[in-house]
This record gives C-alpha cells, structure tokens and sequence, in this order.
C-alpha cells in the first residue's frame, strides 16, 4: 500500500471510527446494530412571517424560503412522527428549538449538529431541514385567500456530527425527494412519510457500503471508470443496485474538483479512446465487468475499502471516497507542476518520468493534464515525450 494513503487512513479515517463507535473494543466488536442505530422525527413548524421570509417570488411560487426567528416565542413545534422512545423525543425538540431560534434556516438547506439525548450513544450527530409543502399546481397568484402551505422540521439521527456532514448532500436530496412524493392532500403527507423517512439511513448512508460488498476486488475497476471519467453501462440490474452503482460512480468521480471544461473534454477523449462503454452485468451472482481498465493506485484504494469492510461502519466508506479523491487530485496537481518545471528544465521532466512510474495512477493523469494543457505548445511537447517514456515502460 502507497504511504501516502496509508497516511490518509490513520488521519481523518481513524478519527471518524473513533467518533463512530465510541472508540475501544476491536472492530469485530464494534458492528453496529442498523435498526436501533438510526432514527427519524417529523415536526410541524407553526409561527407567522412576512412573504419575504417565507420566500415567495411574486408569481406567488415559492423559491429559497429563509426562516428567521428571533426568539423560541416566535414559532412552535409539533410532533408529527417519531420513532424515537417517548421520553427522548422532547430532548430533541428542545435541541432544535434552541438551533432554529439562533439564527436562519435554509428551506431544503439542511445542517448537522450533534445533540446529547437519553440513547445508548448519547451524544449523537443530528441532521435537520426546514421544508415547505408545495403548493397546489391549481393555485394561481389572484388566490390570495388561500393559507400558506404547511412547514416541516425533519431530523435523522445516526452515528457522528462528522459522519452525517459527509452525507449531508444526499441527505439534501432525501428531503427534495419527499416534497416530490407528497400529493398536498390533507392528511397524505402521514400515510407516505412513514416508511420513506424511517427508511433514510439505507437510502442516504449505506449505498457506499453496499457496492463495497457487491464488487468486493472488482471495485477496482469502478474506481478506475470513475476517476478516468469512462462512461459506465450497468445492465441486468434491478434498480436499487443500479441506483447505488450510478451513486458511487457520481460519488467517486473528480466533478466539482477540477475545472468542468476539462472533465468535458476527459470524458469525450476516453470515449474516443476507447470505443466503448464499461459494461456492468449483473445477471450473475457476481457482477461481471467488459471494457474494464484498473491501475496500482486504484488497486491499493480498493484494498482500503475492503479493510473497512470488516468494522461495519457506513460512514467510514464515504470517508475513505473523499481521501481516495483528495489524493488524485494532490497528485494531478503535482503533475502539473512538475510539467511547468520541466517545460525549461530537462531534469523536472525526469522527475515528471518518475512520478507518473511511482504515483500508481500516471494513465489517468497523464490525460487529465494532456486536456488541460491542450493549448499551450511548451507543455505539449512535455506531455509528449512523458507519452512516449511511459509507452517505453509499458513495453518492458
């Protein structure tokens, strides 16, 4: 295994088990139990704003709300569901309370605190989101007699204030989701939140987890098509499975991290590159892959998760996901800075030789630097002369 994602796991990844599991005792010992480990509470949010806090455009549609209240007098909660024990609910919607009450809250925004409750974690990391119920498509902006539609407060409950941050995207996306299923009938939005919201954790959390266990050696190629933006075709799969594939892939691929132009034009080069899509066929009782590519640096993180894979912890795969990306893209950024070196140093073009041998990764890297310097005519004749090094390598 490289040091330098040795270094990675003994940094954040072990402070992450540590918050986790309470620390001590092995990892054999430390499995959590899933059910009991998370938990939901739907309040109702009653209190009176202007229209400019509620958010409303003047079409009469809602956009960005922001809810500002300057004391806990201004607004009140109301359990709608829980499925927390009776005598620890009232801890929490004091907690929130007091949250809300200091400052704003985003509608569909959500934050993450921790919270100390009478759960055999006690202190626990706590996700909660202000959301609106949206409107009827048959109002229209003269019905102005018509009531605002109602607001939410949700919460989960799981695991570490550090752990829910990691996720707090998906969780994000959990709530947009419910707005979704939710018809604005009077009395629906109990009959369908029920099992949606208790059913958060496997939904948000454990998609990571579970295509660690579904891959096991072969998650060396996802990680591969991810970081080398190879589009990806999963075939012969129910939708949960291709729901948590597509959800890694997005997961682990470098998007957002380096500039968007350039993961355009990746995408389109390995495209060309390669003819073909990596098929994922799930038929069998294990996936099968065709097109596949992999390399020592993907091999080694893949090796990472299945040491994980051992302490049964949701968190610490997304955890490992995020170093996995921060390290592609420390050594891209090295790369590129060795090419502006070796553009007037015929040494640092060595030392670029060097890197891309040991790095693990040079083939996915050496591309993402042959798109970005596309234009610039001193560091093409660089990444040429490091084509053809590597080519040479290859061949012995």
């Amino acid at each position: 295994m490289l040091p330098s994602l040795q270094e990675s796991l003994d940094g954040d990844d072990k402070e992450l088990e540590s918050s986790e599991e309470g620390g001590g005792g092995s990892v054999e010992h430390r499995r959590p139990e899933r059910p009991p480990s998370s938990h939901f509470c739907l309040y109702a949010y009653h209190g009176s704003r202007s229209p400019a806090q509620r958010g409303d455009s003047d079409e009469g549609s809602p956009s960005s709300l922001t809810l500002e209240t300057p004391s806990g007098a201004d607004f009140s909660l109301s359990l709608v569901d829980t499925n927390l024990p009776s005598e620890t609910e009232p801890e929490l919607r004091s907690a929130i309370a007091k949250r809300v009450s200091k400052g704003a809250v985003f509608e569909g925004l959500g934050n993450v605190t921790s919270v100390e409750l009478s759960l055999p974690d006690s202190r626990v990391g706590c996700y909660y989101c202000l959301f609106q119920q949206d409107k009827p498509l048959l109002e229209t902006a003269t019905t102005e007699s018509v009531p605002d539609p109602p607001e939410y407060i949700v919460c989960f409950l799981g695991g570490s204030e550090k752990g829910l941050e990691l996720f707090r995207l998906e969780l994000d996306k959990y709530i947009q989701s419910l707005k979704t299923n939710m018809d604005g009938e009077e009395g629906s939005l109990e009959a369908c939140t029920k099992s949606y919201l208790s059913n958060w954790f496997e939904a948000a959390v454990c998609p990571i987890e579970r295509v660690v266990h579904l891959f096991q050696e072969k998650l060396t190629f996802l990680l591969h098509a991810a970081l080398s933006y190879t589009p990806v075709e999963v075939q012969e799969s129910d939708e949960k499975t291709k729901r948590d594939i597509n959800g890694f892939l997005s997961v682990a691929s470098l998007q957002g991290l380096i500039h968007e132009g350039t993961m355009t034009s990746l995408c389109m080069a390995m495209t060309e590159e390669l003819h073909k899509s990596v098929v994922i066929n799930c038929s069998g009782p294990q996936p099968q892959f065709s097109n596949a590519g992999s390399n020592r640096f993907c091999e080694d993180w893949m090796q990472a998760f299945l040491n994980a894979a051992e302490g049964g912890n949701p968190f610490l795969f997304r955890q490992i996901l995020e170093n996995f990306k921060l390290k592609a893209i420390q050594d891209t950024n090295n790369l590129k800075r060795f090419i502006r070196q070796a553009e007037m140093n015929h040494y640092a073009l060595f030392k670029c030789y060097l890197f891309l041998k040991n790095c693990g990764s040079g083939d996915i890297l050496l591309k993402i630097v042959k798109v970005e310097h596309e234009e610039m005519p001193e560091a093409k004749n660089v990444i040429l002369a490091l084509e053809e090094f590597m080519r040479e390598e290859a061949l012995a």
